[in-house]
């Protein structure tokens, strides 16, 4: 692992209390994923909010799910921010 990442993971264990290898894990189960399965992304928006500690309602669940799988998601993230706290 570069300086760089090391620095990014030290990053996200301090602030957000997430743990490196839970990121692994999130990035090694989507290296292959459908995108256009509800049920695949469903389950990743769960397992990324529970990572983060941050709840998702099921209305913003539903919402985020439709978005990618019909592929429909904001590209700035200023949009996106607004998309996600909306």
């Amino acid at each position: 692992m570069s300086g760089f990442q090391k620095n990014i993971f030290d990053h996200l264990q301090k602030k957000a209390n997430i743990n490196p290898d839970d990121v692994y894990k999130v990035a090694d189960s989507v290296k292959h994923a459908d995108f256009t399965d509800e049920k695949t992304v469903r389950q990743l928006v769960k397992q990324l909010s529970t990572i983060a500690g941050k709840p998702v309602s099921k209305q913003k669940e539903d919402k985020i799910v439709e978005a990618i799988v019909k592929q429909n998601m904001p590209l700035d993230m200023n949009t996106l921010s607004k998309f996600l706290k909306g």
